[in-house]
């Protein structure tokens, strides 16, 4: 099996611009995720990006970089132009690897690569059970519900499912709800007919590109994550917790 690795690197993040740049131990943040990327079995590792600071760092530490467009929709309409300049093939598997999931697991890039080399789905990502109680109530921490095929059912800053007793410890109730991790794959052909579909309703309530895919009625295979994958940062306090995390390593 063969696979690409793009990271999407936008500079102006809604909620902590600026932060693939901050300082986490000896690294900027952008660098956990793709060195990450990099111990997967992917042939090639592109971090797409529309900041110069960005890329000048990126090519610091060895990635190569290319530089899009400031305007974009989502991580993924921002890959689509660099695979374009880059020409990569129509049946080439992309795994969008999101630049703020420092912890993303390179058996899980794997994972999910395979996953879409056998599989009928549109895209394939992942999830994992929610490790905190406060967690169900943070719209940074984004839920998926699943059908019993692992199809994505829907996407949601909310809590879904949502608990209608609230009734018995919600700490033993965790194990219903499952966090989605920050990662795609998909083709490039596939990727040619998501950038041109408008935005659906629930994209732009929710903030979130996969319910564009979802609106299409395409298939998003959600799959059980094989290691855990951490945290995602979007936030100050979450990105002070990884500091945290680092220091004590």
């Amino acid at each position: 099996m063969s696979f690409k690795v793009y990271i999407p690197a936008r500079f102006d993040s809604t909620r902590l611009p600026g932060k693939l740049l901050e300082s986490v131990g000896n690294w900027p943040l952008i660098r956990y995720a793709y060195e990450r990327a990099t111990q997967s079995s992917a042939d090639q590792v592109v971090i797409a990006t529309d900041d110069k600071r960005i890329a000048s760092v990126s090519q610091q530490f060895g990635a190569r970089v290319s530089i899009t467009a400031e305007q974009h929709d989502s991580g993924t309409d921002r890959i689509y132009e660099a695979v374009c300049k880059l020409k990569e093939c129509e049946d080439t598997i992309i795994v969008n690897v999101q630049a703020d999931e420092p912890l993303i697991s390179s058996r899980v890039i794997d994972q999910v690569a395979e996953e879409l080399s056998v599989s009928d789905a549109d895209i394939v990502t992942a999830c994992e059970p929610l490790s905190r109680v406060e967690d169900l109530e943070d719209e940074n921490v984004v839920k998926v519900v699943r059908d019993d095929m692992l199809n994505a059912l829907y996407f949601s800053r909310s809590s879904i499912p949502f608990n209608r007793e609230r009734t018995g410890d919600l700490q033993s109730a965790l194990s219903a709800y499952k966090r989605h991790v920050g990662i795609y794959a998909y083709r490039v052909s596939y990727l040619k007919t998501f950038v041109v579909a408008p935005k659906s309703d629930y994209e732009r309530l929710e903030q979130l590109e996969q319910l564009r895919g979802l609106s299409r009625g395409d298939i998003i295979r959600v799959v059980d994550v094989i290691e855990p994958c951490g945290i995602g940062i979007d936030t100050p306090e979450e990105l002070q917790r990884f500091r945290l995390m680092v220091s004590t390593q």
